[in-house]
């Protein structure tokens, strides 16, 4: 087991918004992107695991953010060294009534990205752990997993339900998405935006990613 704050986001800049392969920033720096519902508090996860309070914006209005947002960060390990690496924000699913399938889901851009990355390391799939996973979430897990991505299920708005009944709810999670031990560390990851509760957890897993 990885040792507690064992990697620390000490850095975190918005670098580029995009909707094509051109509008990519450009370099080689691995890649760790966020997805999930349009209403599953993927922005505030972002700023909590950042630290930086207002880095992703949040919005009042479900799936109005519409494009790919690309942010530079920087991670100290115990030895002071540094990683440098690109968070990748993608656009909410699910929140559009056109949204039946993964494929009709998402626009062709994410799509595009998802297949044609070089440079994307780990997908990290966001859920509201207080309900079972939906269609949408389910779709979006299969598609993932069937085109070789490697991800990572967090479980958000872990402190809106008793202690008692997170791990009830992690395991509708897991049935409902059929979920296969892909992931990196064979299990779902609970997070809370507001007290910070498994951010030293999905770090540590990040970590391990990028020092493949």
């Amino acid at each position: 087991m990885a040792d507690i704050a064992s990697f620390n986001i000490v850095s975190a800049s918005y670098v580029a918004t995009a909707v094509n392969a051109n509008q990519y920033p450009e370099g080689n720096l691995s890649e760790i992107a966020f997805i999930g519902r349009s209403n599953v508090g993927k922005s505030s996860l972002i700023n909590s695991l950042c630290r930086r309070h207002g880095l992703a914006r949040t919005s009042g209005t479900p799936g109005k953010t519409q494009t790919i947002n690309f942010f530079s960060l920087t991670g100290k390990l115990p030895d002071e060294s540094r990683l440098d690496f690109m968070l990748v924000d993608l656009p909410g699913y699910g929140y559009a009534k056109r949204a039946q399938t993964a494929r009709a889901t998402w626009s062709k851009f994410i799509e595009e990205y998802w297949l044609k990355s070089t440079r994307l390391k780990l997908v990290c799939q966001l859920i509201d752990v207080r309900h079972p996973p939906m269609e949408s979430d389910i779709n979006v897990y299969r598609w993932l997993v069937e085109h070789g991505l490697t991800v990572q299920v967090v479980a958000t708005k872990a402190d809106k339900i008793t202690k008692g009944r997170i791990q009830q709810h992690v395991q509708a999670i897991s049935k409902g998405i059929t979920m296969p031990l892909l992931d990196p560390d064979g299990r779902i990851i609970t997070y809370s935006a507001v007290n910070g509760a498994g951010r030293d957890e999905l770090l540590d897993v990040i970590r391990n990613i990028l020092l493949k």
